[in-house]
């Protein structure tokens, strides 16, 4: 008997409805679909409306012997990867996709499985408050492992085309199977008061319950209120309207498009695109990816076509862009791990005869990078080990181009690390700038008279960005702010920085900044700035 077989007593189990959407379809919370497949009707968060009063809520008929005593490998995946995150501090970008191969999972499985873990991971705030309203204890006292397994059934039941026994019955026996037969039986329970309201309902009780705006936006959203309340400053502060908050924070929630880049006078694209990718539309040599494993695309094994968001390509399309009088073509990358921007840049100095210094703190970090700079003529670049604020004691005032992209809170990534949200505190925060201060004081210090050193966050929270650079400004009088956007808009395809997707906010004492956005230019928000120093 199939695996939906034996789930159903030969029925679907959902999944090929959902998956006949194709993998980009997503149903969670926040998201509008209009009608459903069969024709009922879903309201603007995607959620079939009166489920209840349509009698569509119906459990297993099975007898307790027959109901299974394990998961699916889809499911026992997605428990795995947020057994990982939650209890080892793993990411979910780097745990599931090797578990997806060691489960030997097909492509609609592990389509599944993305869906489920993503999805939970993202929303695992906002199912927490669903599951205390129905569970009769507070959360830390129970199992991680059994608090873990009732989210996953939460996120099926909530905000996946999954029917409710199916989801019961699959979610019980991975618990049976992963925990116990004990805690089984509290699984069981608890599911089906979640099961009782739907995902939109559920919302409406809980955002009725909270204080202010922002907490119900942080409810309705799965974001922490400290960073709603970041992001919405960050908006105002880079001149965009604060209205877009929740259009930022839907965004977030949507699984991200997956960016390719081919490395300068190295790789090609036209394998990719003949095979469904479409040119990317911020940066040349990019591309979106059409979908299923980009490790089969032409170049990918080799090095020379990668992975990477159009923003990070841009940092270093930004700082290749960059004037530099008598450029002796000696660029550095003072935080390179794990060597995404720095592959790109050396490709970008073979190309002109520089060499990059590509430098990183930890030795297996550092091998990352060796790893991702290996497709690049070998004279183009070196790697270094060693924390970035002693360069300067070892190569004082002598590269023309620097970047220093530096450790952040990852506020700007939220897509592609949907647990960071979750991880991160306001005090995180403080921690990090002090660092990041540091770092940027390094990175001009190793800047030669007349060369740019080129600034760079994954947040847009302004006391990682604005903040940062004007303290550093401050504290020095050799540095001038060069006009970033418009090396931005140079640096990019034309007219990809024109209209609603401007860029460009004016620094005190001249020159300005870039901040790119999630809901507006389809990256990661990612911050820069270059700066020159003088004499």
């Amino acid at each position: 008997m199939s695996r939906d077989q034996h789930e159903l007593g030969g029925a679907s189990d959902g999944r090929n409805e959902r998956r006949s959407q194709g993998p980009g379809d997503r149903r969670g919370p926040g998201n509008s679909r209009g009608a459903s497949r069969d024709g009922s009707r879903r309201n603007a968060r995607g959620h079939e409306r009166n489920r209840r009063s349509q009698q569509e809520r119906s459990y297993s008929a099975q007898a307790p012997a027959q109901r299974r005593r394990n998961s699916d490998p889809a499911r026992l995946t997605a428990f795995q990867a947020l057994r990982a995150v939650n209890s080892e501090d793993a990411y979910g970008n780097l745990v599931l996709p090797r578990l997806v191969r060691e489960n030997r999972l097909d492509r609609r499985d592990a389509a599944f499985a993305t869906e489920l873990a993503y999805g939970t991971m993202r929303w695992q705030g906002t199912w927490d408050a669903v599951l205390e309203t129905c569970v009769d204890r507070p959360l830390d006292q129970l199992d991680p492992a059994v608090l873990d397994a009732l989210r996953l059934g939460t996120h099926q039941l909530l905000a996946m085309r999954v029917p409710d026994h199916a989801a019961l019955d699959a979610t019980v026996g991975l618990v049976r199977g992963e925990v116990g037969q004990g805690p089984a039986g509290l699984v069981n329970a608890v599911l089906r008061k979640v099961a009782r309201q739907s995902g939109e309902e559920w919302l409406d009780q809980l955002a009725a319950e909270q204080s202010d705006e922002l907490r119900r936006m942080a409810v309705r959203h799965a974001h922490p209120a400290w960073e709603i309340r970041a992001m919405r400053r960050a908006l105002r502060v880079n001149g965009r309207d604060t209205g877009e908050i929740e259009a930022l924070l839907e965004a977030d929630n949507e699984p991200p498009s997956v960016h390719l880049v081919a490395l300068p006078g190295l790789g090609s694209l036209d394998a990719a695109i003949d095979d469904g990718a479409r040119p990317g539309d911020l940066v040349p040599d990019s591309a979106v990816s059409a979908g299923g494993d980009v490790h089969r695309i032409p170049g990918t094994r080799e090095g020379v076509v990668r992975v990477q968001d159009a923003g990070s390509q841009l940092v270093a399309r930004v700082l290749a862009k960059a004037p530099v009088q008598d450029d002796a073509g000696r660029w550095a990358d003072l935080c390179a791990g794990p060597g995404g921007k720095a592959a790109l840049l050396a490709a970008l100095a073979n190309e002109r005869g520089a060499t990059l210094l590509a430098n990183e703190v930890g030795e297996h970090r550092a091998d990352l990078v060796r790893n991702a700079l290996a497709p690049v003529p070998e004279d183009a670049w070196q790697v270094r080990v060693g924390d970035a604020r002693d360069v300067p004691g070892a190569e004082p005032a002598r590269f023309d181009r620097v970047l220093v992209d530096v450790p952040c809170t990852g506020l700007g990534a939220l897509r592609r690390r949907p647990e960071a949200r979750w991880r991160r505190t306001p005090s995180d925060v403080g921690n990090l700038a002090s660092i990041q201060r540091q770092l940027l004081d390094a990175a001009l210090d190793v800047t030669r008279p007349g060369g740019v050193a080129l600034y760079a966050t994954c947040s847009p929270h302004t006391a990682e960005t604005h903040d940062v650079l004007q303290e550093v400004l401050d504290a020095r009088g050799d540095v001038e702010v060069l006009d970033t956007a418009e090396l931005a808009r140079s640096a990019a395809l034309p007219g990809a920085l024109d209209g609603e997707r401007a860029v460009g906010h004016e620094v005190p004492g001249g020159g300005t900044s870039v901040q790119l956005w999630p809901h507006v230019h389809g990256t990661d928000a990612m911050f820069m700035v270059a700066l020159r120093r003088r004499s």
